[in-house]
């Protein structure tokens, strides 16, 4: 089953917590992003693609270009940092909203994709992203198949990453 999300109405009421756990004004994420060439002579094949990300949180990673633009494979790169984001912000919703229901998961794995192709201006971009989760679930309630949907639609309607981006997000299960 495909359910399409992106643009449809949710019979799922907005998440309401507690204050302090969900800033009800607007809140800053901030990165930075440090590259350096390191001596490598700075022609396109040749300069270094590694650079780091740093997190508000104390977290550092190496990132890279896609293998395709001469990045290093070993690296995670914007693409797939794109998809793991609107897979990661579904996810979370998505159980927010199971908990407040009453449902109880176990685990929630999802192995997104995402399609890079040409956009209606011609231009290179990830139109699509295709969601594939798999829950475990446990407990006696066990949300029926329109009781998934509507929970898998509430999730995207109330992401917001996937709020903030023109990408057609679907759940295929």
């Amino acid at each position: 089953m495909t359910a399409e999300i992106g643009g449809q109405a949710s019979s799922i009421p907005p998440l309401q917590f507690q204050a302090g756990v969900l800033y009800k004004g607007m809140s800053e994420h901030k990165v930075t992003l440090r590259w350096e060439r390191g001596g490598a002579e700075f022609v396109y094949q040749k300069y270094p693609r590694d650079h780091s990300w740093s997190f508000d949180g104390g977290h550092t990673m190496t990132a890279s270009a896609a293998p395709a633009y001469l990045g290093n494979p070993a690296n995670v790169d914007p693409e797939e940092a794109f998809v793991a984001s609107l897979s990661s912000c579904h996810m979370l919703t998505f159980l927010a909203i199971a908990c407040k229901q009453k449902f109880v998961l176990d685990d929630y794995t999802d192995e997104a994709v995402g399609h890079m192709e040409k956009n209606a201006e011609g231009r290179l971009a990830i139109t699509r992203v295709e969601l594939h989760p798999k829950i475990t679930w446990s407990g006696d309630k066990k949300p029926n198949a329109e009781e998934l949907d509507k929970m898998h639609h509430g999730a995207h309607d109330q992401c917001f990453i996937a709020n903030s981006v023109k990408t057609e997000v679907t759940v295929v299960q």
